[in-house]
This record gives structure tokens, sequence and C-alpha cells, in this order.
């Protein structure tokens, strides 16, 4: 049975990591993640979860740690924000590397500088291609929920892959609202004991990390490339069986009255809400408009974009990241690559929004859904636009 309760979502994350039995959680306090792991400290003190629980120095050494605990055979969290990921970034590559299913929190936060602990999307960027599987929650319900599947589809042996579940710090991070929280039960019979693809044991020594030569090292890339592009169908999969369990359905691509829509706006993380709020006012004055909401970052789900797009003329993309010197947003530049070739395909209006923070209004989405009105009668792009820039 579940129960519908008032709660801070990064407390709810916690709670959802101990109905999922962590074995070990190694973490470094960093705004505005520090609540999941302080909640998570309490209920191992308090002995509701019989789990150890690591104090380490730094982000560098809670990710060095939970790659020690995964290879080892442990079920393995952590969680992190902004500098934190940025401190692990080096050990992220190892942890995809050696295939070990470490499941991460992050609280997606700006990075410095200036110095800024408010939300943006720019920590998880940088973070692109480390061989994560990676993908973001609209609000703490599904933070919760995705918690749970990540440890899933992490153990799946047809993946085991560590997986990154973002949401937008502070905006969901620190939000209290009504969730349903799942009982042990219904977390066991959607989340079997872990057992491990491989682990370090002594009594059956294998080696791990090696070093690669160059007579093996692009074939190593390869190997990862194809276990990420192949987890899709188990992610797809995992989310189906989530919904039987539990009766919440996610999917990698969401739309949001989209079938018949004119101008599509595409959204990643909270602001997906507001954007709905937004379509919605514009609906009732008789604009078409819909939303496309990209909830699985990696990998890249190709096909179910372009099943959302259909044959629309003009899309809007909301990056709430600047790639500095190159494409302004990586979202943009990700779907435009996605898009190249394609018969038909719409024309992308770049907009960058909420960096730092910055609140991004209805009235913000009624200004892109009237550029993008504007782009589909002109069928010229317009410059990339920063969203609420002050003059």
């Amino acid at each position: 049975m579940e129960k519908r309760i008032g709660i801070e979502a990064s407390i709810a994350i916690a709670e959802a990591v101990g109905l999922c039995d962590a074995d070990v959680v190694a973490a470094y306090p960093i705004t505005p993640q520090t609540h999941i792991v302080e909640h998570l400290s309490e209920m191992v003190a308090d002995g509701h979860l019989d789990a150890a629980f690591v104090p380490v120095e730094s982000e560098h050494s809670a990710m060095s740690v939970c790659c020690g605990t995964s290879a080892a055979g442990a079920r393995t969290f952590t969680a992190t924000s902004s500098q934190g990921l940025a401190l692990m970034h080096e050990i992220l590559y190892i942890a995809s590397a050696l295939r070990l299913p470490i499941v991460m929190s992050v609280a997606n936060r700006a990075i410095s500088g200036p110095i800024n602990i408010w939300n943006d999307h720019s920590d998880v960027m940088v973070e692109r291609d480390v061989g994560w599987v990676q993908i973001f929650c609209e609000n703490g319900q599904e933070a919760v929920d995705l918690t749970i599947w990540a440890f899933r589809l992490a153990e799946d042996p047809r993946v085991s892959l560590p997986i990154m579940v973002n949401f937008d710090g502070f905006i969901v991070s620190h939000m209290v609202e009504p969730l349903f929280m799942p009982d042990r039960e219904m977390v066991k019979a959607f989340l079997p004991p872990f057992k491990p693809l491989q682990r370090l044991d002594i009594d059956n020594p294998i080696s791990m990390g090696p070093v690669g030569i160059p007579d093996i090292f692009t074939e190593a890339k390869q190997v990862q490339q194809h276990l990420l592009t192949q987890a899709y169908q188990p992610i797809v999969e995992t989310l189906g069986e989530f919904a039987k369990v539990f009766k919440r359905q996610y999917k990698p691509v969401e739309t949001y009255r989209g079938d018949d829509a004119d101008v599509l706006l595409l959204t990643m993380g909270a602001i997906g809400e507001t954007a709905m709020t937004a379509v919605d006012q514009r609906r009732a004055k008789g604009d078409k408009v819909g939303l496309v909401r990209l909830r699985l970052w990696r990998p890249f789900p190709f096909e179910d974009l372009f099943r959302a797009l259909g044959r629309i003329p003009v899309l809007g993309v909301i990056d709430r990241c600047i790639s500095f010197g190159g494409p302004v947003g990586p979202v943009a530049c990700e779907v435009k690559g996605a898009l190249y070739g394609r018969k038909d395909h719409p024309l992308v209006v770049e907009f960058v929004a909420g960096l730092g923070g910055r609140d991004v209004t209805v009235t913000d989405f009624d200004k892109m859904f009237d550029a993008l009105f504007e782009a589909k009668r002109s069928g010229k792009v317009p410059a990339p636009v920063l969203v609420g820039l002050r003059e």
C-alpha cells in the first residue's frame, strides 16, 4: 500500500533509497542535495537502514568509495550537486567503464562563477559524455519514483551501468508537496535482490580496470557505446514494469497537448510544469501550442523525439545552460544534430532560460510562443534568445 503524505522531496528520496535496501551510502554534503544524505545518515544511525554510511572528505572521494563498494557487490548510492559533481568528474568515467551499477541523485545547481547556489543545468551538461544513464524529473514524485526505478535498471544484467537521477535544486529538492510513498513490499515486488554481474572476490579473483593499451582502447570504447545505446530497450521495459506495480507511467519523451499543435516547445526538468500552464492559457485563447518534455538524456531517445515532433514546422528548445564559444545551448545542439538530414525537419528556435535560478514565468513562456509563431510566419530562425535578460 502507498501512503499519500506531505514531505520534502529530498527526505522522500532518502526514504526511497532506504526502501531499496541500499548497502552503502558514500557522500559529501553540498547545497542543495545535503538533506538527502543527512537523512540517510540519520536512518543508518537510528537503525532504520542496515547500511554503511561513509562520510568522506570530498565528492571525488565519495565517487571513489562508490566505485569500490559497487565493485565488491554492494548496492551503492550517493548524491551530489554542482561543484561536487564537477569534482567527481574523472571518477564518473571509471564507474561507467567498469559497468558499476551506482545510483546517484543530482540536485541540479549552477556551476560557479560568480558563486551561485541556485538551480540550472550547467552542472549535469558538463557530464553529458561520461557514459552514465541520465534521466530528468519534473517534481518530487518523479524523483522518488525514478530513484527506485534507477536501482532496478542499473542492476539489470543487460545494463549494469551507473545512473544519474536529475532534479532541479531547491525548486524540487526543497519543495514540500504531497507524494505517494510506496511501502517496502511494493518495492520488493519491483526490485529483486542485487546480483552483481561481476564482483571483486578474493576466492574468485578477477581484474577490473586494467591498463587499456592502444591495441584495445578503441574496442573498449565501442563496447561502452554499444552498452549505453542498447540500454534503451531495458529502460522502456523497466519503466513499463514500474507502471504495472506503482500505477504511474514514465516515458523517455512525453508530450502535452502536442497532437494538433502548430508550434512546440521542448523542456527538461521542473520548468515543464510551468510551461504546461502557459500552454493551457494559450490554448484557451485559441492558439495551438504544445509541449515536448525530454525526460531521458542518455541514451538519447532519437525515435521517441521524432515521433513526438511529427511534422511540426517550428520547435523551440529551452536550455538551462550555455555552451560558451559554441552553439549556445547543449540541448538545442543535440536536438538539431538529431534532426539533421531528416526530411521536413522543423525550424529550431533556441532559448536559454532560468540560469542561476532566475524565475521562468508563464509570461516568459508566452513570449517564447510568440517568437515561435513569428518564426513560423516568416520562415526565419531568430538568433538564440536569453530569456529574461536585463537591458
